[in-house]
């Protein structure tokens, strides 16, 4: 049996439920224990300063410190370390040697998370903030008539921005998405989950095989901002003969409001989604989202969050990534490659939040099947987080975080570029100076299709 006293080890790291319904967990003089023991065992580490900004901002604190010790920080900067952790998970998958079942227990960022909502709970959060990650709401609004237009114009009127900026906290030069006039889920409304028609009819043939169907959780980033990124997922899926469905409902997955410590907001919106996707469950089809961060979400998050309720757990089994997906269908030999065009040299991020979903490197895998294709992945972090990205106070560390990537894809000058989480791809294609687009994977794939 490995020692879990051992630095290291081969045992794969085990993830404990986040426990915010046991009292302990909103307890803030607990809380600050747990920081100060976690804060001193990654300042006698060390190994995840490159990863983010909430490490160098944790060792520059202890560093300036008369002690230069944890018990020289005051307990009143602990939060400063917390504001810059936007919980990508990769200290904890890649980089920490003390995560359970180590003896040490150091989950970094589900104890970011406590600190957040415990931030939260208790009124410490910006009116922008709340807004910002109400994702549903504004692409709601923003995607109607009229204030469709106003809100496009005036995201890129340096006047507003310079107003938002001032009075608001979103930074004037960050790059915001344009909405939609018409979301994603609305030209596809026929598509809309019928139970009747999904489930096979035994008196007809009990001996037919099943088809292949996908319910696709269309996000708030594709509903509202890009829909065609939800169209080639469906064009994609067809070309392989699987049928694509649509959930009665559809909600934020709850991951803006995670971030931010919201967990009441979390639990309404588990409430809403969840229903709805098991009942496409319990018909055979699998889900499948075009953004890593809602994969994840339901994949991780709320089943640690929720480990005994039946239905988030058959949900989360049920959940993959777009390429995970057709990486299943290929090792069936159901995966059509016949391609019509080949991709070059193509640069490609690897999203943080897929790299955590333990799944491999399906997306290179895929677009390799691709003949004259070569796929070199860059596995760092982009820094963007949605909101992390468009802060007045940390665009500026988002902008000093996607550099390395930046450098790779300019040294490579590769035909194509982008990355499996859309934002990360903007946020790269931003800070490029060739002018060169970013295109999301499941974009080439019809590229190459010929679809």
């Amino acid at each position: 049996m490995a020692d879990a006293r051992r630095e290291g080890g081969l045992d794969a790291p085990t993830r404990h439920p986040l426990g915010q319904d046991q009292p302990v967990f909103w307890d803030s003089e607990d809380l600050n224990r747990e920081l100060a023991r976690v804060y001193d065992i990654c300042h006698g580490c060390r190994r995840c300063v490159s990863l983010c900004n909430a490490f160098p901002t944790l060792f520059d604190l202890v560093d300036e410190s008369k002690t230069m010790e944890i018990d020289g920080v005051a307990v009143a900067d602990y939060g400063k370390v917390v504001d810059q952790c936007y919980l990508c998970d990769l200290c904890y998958l890649t980089k920490c040697p003390y995560v359970p079942p180590h003896e040490w227990n150091v989950d970094f960022p589900h104890l970011m998370l406590r600190a957040k909502a415990i931030k939260f709970k208790n009124g410490d959060t910006k009116l922008r903030d709340n807004l910002i990650t109400s994702t549903d709401l504004v692409g709601k609004v923003a995607s109607k008539p009229v204030i469709n237009t106003l809100v496009n114009a005036g995201n890129k009127n340096s006047l507003v921005r310079s107003i938002l900026d001032q009075t608001f906290g979103i930074h004037k030069d960050a790059h915001l998405p344009e909405y939609n006039r018409k979301p994603a889920r609305k030209q596809h409304a026929a598509r809309v989950f019928d139970p009747a028609l999904a489930t096979p009819n035994p008196a007809i043939d009990a001996t037919a095989e099943k088809p292949d169907r996908v319910t696709l959780f269309t996000t708030c980033y594709c509903n509202y901002n890009e829909p065609s990124i939800a169209d080639s997922v469906i064009k994609v899926l067809e070309h392989n003969n699987v049928k694509v469905d649509l959930a009665a409902r559809e909600h934020c997955c709850g991951m803006p409001k995670l971030e931010l410590g919201d967990l009441k907001s979390v639990q309404l919106l588990m409430q809403r989604n969840i229903p709805a996707l098991f009942e496409t469950v319990q018909a055979g089809n699998a889900i499948i989202a075009a953004v890593p961060s809602c994969v994840l979400m339901f994949k991780q998050e709320l089943p640690l969050m929720y480990p005994d309720d039946e239905q988030v757990q058959a949900v989360a089994k049920a959940f993959h990534d777009p390429f995970e997906y057709l990486h299943k269908l290929y090792k069936r030999g159901k995966l059509n490659t016949r391609f019509k065009r080949a991709l070059g040299d193509v640069s490609y991020h690897v999203a943080c939040h897929q790299r955590v979903q333990k799944i491999g490197p399906r997306t290179k895998q895929i677009l390799e099947l691709i003949p004259d294709t070569t796929v070199k992945s860059i596995e760092r972090c982009s820094g963007h987080d949605g909101t992390y990205g468009v802060k007045s106070e940390t665009l500026e560390f988002a902008n000093k975080i996607v550099k390395p990537i930046v450098r790779q894809v300019t040294e490579q000058q590769p035909d194509y570029y982008g990355s499996d989480c859309p934002i990360a791809g903007k946020h790269i294609e931003n800070n490029l100076d060739s002018g060169q687009k970013a295109i999301h994977p499941i974009d080439l794939l019809c590229l190459a299709y010929g679809i």
